[in-house]
Formats: structure tokens, C-alpha cells, sequence
């Protein structure tokens, strides 16, 4: 079924702006749509990349460009330890040769070949394991480690050494790397000499350096979780495509705590 949704801004916006900041592609790959005249609004072709549309109009993204849209792949991995990420240097090997049909947890008529370009979207170092996201899709690298992205990412850390309240507050809250504050992590005791991490930035390598400042040493790594996404009953080693399911769900405005009422000049704090 073809993607159509209502204009209710006050304000006319470009339609590539409004689709990438819907979620539905990226700015280049709406021009791109729009150029394969696969854009109409109110039934009618668009055919200039800079038109805005205004409150009230129909724009509708034909079969065509759902089809195209969708065949951005976007898989995920239960990387092993000993496997990079991105890049890989002399010497080492890249998680993107584990996708290989042979590995293929489930069913997908598309195995990435060596000529796919699989990005990582949130690296996990060498020495980490769990979770890993590879994909093509500009939108949702956007949603997960944009500037603006606010998604949590979820960790089983076991450590070595003595955790005390003290480590854990700092954890929580006080420490700093490369000289700029860390923001505030949920981190709590998940059985003997381990911890859970939730965050919701990526530093490089940035449990583990956190861990060392307060005297605790990493012994292993595992991320379960990025945002709604879950590594589940997926075996190690093993990769799937997401569903498309999974990437609404990843698309979808993180909910926001509401805000607390202003107080009134002159009104005391209970």
C-alpha cells in the first residue's frame, strides 16, 4: 500500500525536508524519488525538488518508492568477540564477513555480497560482543547515533573488582572523558560482578573507561539492546535482516517526560 499522509503544519516546508523529517528517507533519497516522478501530492506529479507543500495536502510515495525505500538493507548481529566493527586494520577481520547465508539465522532471499556497504551503526570494539546493527539506510543511522538521537543502548558488563556504592554513583553521574561530562547512565548490580549499563551515548570504548576510573576492570562486554531492537534468541555468530516491524519501531519519536508546570510569580515550592 502506497505511504500517504496529510500536511498539518501551519507553515508550507519543502518536501524532502518533511519526508526525512518524518522518517521515511533521507533528504537525497527523496529527491531522488521525486526526480523518478514517484512524488505526487494531491494527485498531481511532483516534479521540482525544492516544492513545499502546505497545510492540508495529500503527499503520496508510490508502490515503486516503498519498494525502493525497503531495499535498504538493515541487519543485525550477534557479533562474537574478535571481530571489528567498521574498518578493520591489518590483521583483523570485519563482522561484515559473518553475513554469510550460512550464517543466516531465519529465512532472507538477500545475502549482502562483497560490494554491499553495510555500515555500522554503533561499533562495538574487538574485545565487546552482543548486538550490532549493519546497515545501508541513511534514516535510520540518523534515528540510532544521529546528533539529535536520545535511543537507549543496553549492556551486561562483568567487572573485576570491588563495587561499591561510591563506583556506582560515579557511574551514574560525576565522571568526565576527554574532558566533556558523560550524561547520566541507569547503572545497577545484575548478579556477582555484574553490572547493567543503559546509556544513551556511544564515546569510544566508553564502559570501559569508564569502569577504570573507578577501579573496576571489564572482563566482558555483552550489548543486548538499541532501543526497541533486542539481540533476543539470535546465536552468536549468527545475523538476520530486521523487519520492517523493527524499523518503525526504531523510526518512532522516543516518547518525552512531560515537563513540570511553571510556578507563579511569587507561589512557594511545596
Amino acid at each position: 500500500m502506497a505511504w500517504t499522509r496529510t500536511y498539518e503544519e501551519a507553515e508550507p516546508q519543502r518536501v524532502n525536508r518533511w519526508l526525512a523529517q518524518s522518517g521515511v528517507c533521507s533528504r537525497r533519497e527523496a529527491e531522488a524519488l521525486i526526480a523518478a516522478g514517484l512524488v505526487s501530492i494531491d494527485g498531481e506529479p511532483v516534479a521540482d525538488p525544492g516544492r513545499k507543500i502546505a497545510q492540508g495536502q495529500t503527499l503520496v510515495l508510490a508502490d515503486q518508492a516503498q519498494a525502493r525505500l525497503e531495499g535498504q538493507l538493515t541487519v543485525i548481529l550477534n557479533k562474537p568477540v574478535g571481530y571489528v566493527s567498521g574498518q578493520p586494520e591489518p590483521g583483523q577481520t570485519p563482522a561484515v564477513r559473518l553475513l554469510t547465508r550460512k550464517a543466516l539465522f531465519g529465512q532472507s532471499d538477500d545475502i549482502p555480497g562483497p560490494d554491499r556497504r553495510l555500515a555500522p551503526v554503533g561499533r562495538l570494539d574487538m574485545d565487546s560482543r552482543g548486538l550490532l546493527i549493519l546497515s545501508e539506510d541513511g534514516v535510520l543511522t540518523k534515528a540510532v547515533i544521529g546528533p539529535e538521537s536520545d535511543m537507549e543502548k543496553e549492556y551486561l558488563v562483568r567487572v573485576r573488582g570491588e563495587i561499591t556504592e561510591r563506583a556506582l554513583g560515579l557511574l551514574r553521574h560525576g565522571l568526565a572523558l576527554d574532558g566533556r561530562q558523560l550524561r547520566p547512565a541507569r547503572v545497577t548490580l545484575a548478579g556477582d560482578q555484574r553490572l547493567r549499563f543503559i546509556l544513551k551515548e556511544g564515546r569510544n570504548r566508553q564502559i570501559r573507561r569508564m569502569c577504570d576510573l573507578v577501579g573496576l576492570s571489564v572482563t566482558d562486554l555483552y550489548r543486548l539492546r538499541i532501543g526497541p531492537l533486542k539481540v533476543g534468541d539470535l546465536p552468536e555468530g549468527r545475523w538476520r535482516p530486521i523487519t520492517p516491524a523493527e524499523r518503525e519501531a526504531m523510526l518512532r519519536p522516543q516518547a518525552l517526560p512531560a515537563k513540570p508546570p511553571r510556578r507563579r510569580p511569587g507561589t512557594r515550592r511545596p
